[in-house]
């Protein structure tokens, strides 16, 4: 087979989606010679398989054989896609920052015009994850608007998605979500002309509903996203998807379902996609965090201070620990490069109402409700006075239409704080409600506060029963056994041939699920249910 067919081959493979077969032609072609197509086509195939530092590569050396023969849209095409897949896997922002501005300056110089939406396009994906979602707005919107006088269906969906993130990040909800349902719906339904079109366009609205909390929209478009995923074999849109299914898990409070997407994300996400990597820890670190497992989710966030998606872990982690002022300061260090109405800062200024660290002039509430409108609410809450508990109503009422279990019972715990001194009776109510749903989440440390006021009250907790065993898994169960028994961690290790460290996850587990106070509690608990009379 001569290299043209091969190279015609490997197209068709890559069109197809046959990655596999399309990675194996163009380095067949490229065995005979260095061309500028097979190495952008071997770059494509590799990085939806995952092999992202190697596809960075070849886009590399194409966007080079691409100048050298003088052909600069294919040079810009080459230098967009490293922008983005910079960006978005790798977290270089300056390395991007510098394939962007060298499209800009091909466009400019060689009147490259049908490429200058992209460029746009990615001027508005980089601007938005900068937390510049206003100047995000005004490049997706020239994007857009060169996409419909070209009549190009890919930078169409491409641009009317990223605009439509970016205006949820500022704030506008239903204009920005409905953008992102129309090219969502029509990149699903094969609108577009390329296979990347696709996972640009999900990736960018499952991330941009997760962010947002919408719960509902992200658990659907997830699992429409995943059917193409099934045909395709994105492994970045495989880790993009778990990771959010975990976020939307976590937040609508199934907790053992949440752990199990995170963990698969983590374990699908290869050491090139470190932004994909990095987003996953963060959300398993907030659950672990949640369930009072803050050494496992200190471990986890190591090494990942320079990636702003963890910020809100780690501030949870030092507020947990007690280091409100250390908290306070990474949240402020944040807050300024956020724009006022994302949901993220909002997150960010209740977390510093709860260090105490607000100030005397707190933002005002959001009157529009919604998930800003909840947070914010609660933040102004918590630095007291005589609006108080209406915030704090408001913003329960808000969390409980979101379907937020866990924040509305955090913000039913605040209310019964703002109640004790007032109306005893009411405060009492809420506590209860609030600790049993603590409870049934797993929220040990929030329950245990919840208890703790419940007491100040003059009033017992009435603190749920353990679990049955069913909610164990079969590992899990055997090393309950083997607590029954009185054996030490490394005894345990030893007899299942399992390291330490998976035996202290293991305990951690059980205690979490069966609602023990620690390994004496459970290895009595083993002995009542477990052990033949």
């Amino acid at each position: 087979m001569d290299e043209e067919t091969t190279l015609d081959f490997a197209t068709a493979a890559l069109r197809s989606g046959d990655w596999s077969r399309a990675r194996e032609c163009y380095l067949v072609v490229l065995d005979g010679d260095e061309t500028a197509d097979a190495h952008f086509g071997l770059g494509v195939a590799r990085w939806w398989l995952g092999e992202t530092h190697d596809a960075l590569r070849c886009w590399e050396r194409a966007y080079v054989a691409f100048e050298h023969r003088g052909d600069h849209a294919q040079a810009v095409l080459a230098a967009f896609y490293l922008c983005l897949a910079l960006r978005m896997s790798v977290g270089n922002d300056a390395a991007a920052n510098g394939w962007l501005e060298r499209a800009s300056t091909l466009v400019a110089e060689h009147d490259v015009v049908p490429l200058a939406g992209w460029v746009m396009l990615a001027r508005a994906y980089t601007a938005t994850d900068r937390g510049e979602a206003l100047m995000a707005v005004d490049y997706a919107r020239r994007a857009l608007s060169s996409a419909q006088s070209l009549g190009d269906p890919d930078l169409t969906l491409c641009a009317r998605c990223e605009l439509g993130a970016a205006l949820v990040a500022i704030g506008r909800r239903g204009e920005g979500m409905s953008l992102l349902d129309q090219a969502m719906a029509a990149s699903l339904a094969g609108e577009g002309t390329d296979l990347d079109t696709v996972v640009l366009v999900s990736c960018r609205t499952i991330t941009a509903c997760s962010r947002a909390l919408d719960v509902k929209r992200a658990a659907q478009w997830i699992r429409a996203a995943d059917d193409f995923q099934q045909r395709y074999g994105s492994s970045h849109l495989y880790t993009t998807c778990r990771t959010h299914h975990g976020a939307v898990l976590f937040a609508a409070g199934d907790w053992p379902g949440a752990e199990r997407e995170l963990q698969a994300a983590l374990a699908t996400s290869g050491t090139g996609d470190t932004v994909l990597r990095a987003e996953a820890a963060a959300r398993l670190a907030e659950l672990w965090i949640a369930q009072g497992r803050l050494e496992d989710a200190a471990e986890l966030l190591a090494g990942l201070e320079d990636q702003p998606v963890t910020t809100y872990g780690r501030c949870l982690l030092h507020l947990a620990r007690g280091e409100a002022t250390v908290a306070a300061a990474l949240a402020h260090r944040r807050l300024r490069d956020l724009d006022d109405g994302c949901v993220e800062r909002a997150v960010l200024l209740d977390l510093v109402a709860s260090a105490g660290a607000l100030g005397d002039d707190p933002p005002a509430a959001a009157d529009s409700g919604g998930i800003v409108g909840a947070y914010v609410r609660r933040a102004t809450a918590r630095t007291g006075g005589a609006p108080a508990v209406q915030d704090l109503e408001l913003a329960l009422t808000w969390f409980a239409e979101l379907g937020l279990p866990y924040e509305s019972a955090r913000t039913r715990l605040v209310l019964a704080g703002a109640l004790a001194t007032v109306d005893r009776e009411t405060a009492v109510a809420e506590a209860r409600v609030a600790c049993a749903a603590f409870e049934q989440l797993g929220a040990r440390r929030d329950a245990d506060a919840a208890a703790a006021l419940l007491r100040s009250l003059g009033t017992r907790a009435g603190r749920a029963a353990p679990r049955q065993l069913d909610v164990l898994t079969r590992r899990e169960r055997e090393v309950l056994v083997l607590l029954g028994e009185g054996l030490s961690n490394p005894a345990i290790s030893d007899r299942l041939f399992i390291s330490r460290r998976t035996v202290e996850h293991h305990v951690a587990s059980i205690l979490r699920k069966l609602g023990l106070g620690g390994r004496a509690e459970a290895a009595a608990y083993a002995v009542r249910k477990i052990t033949p009379k």
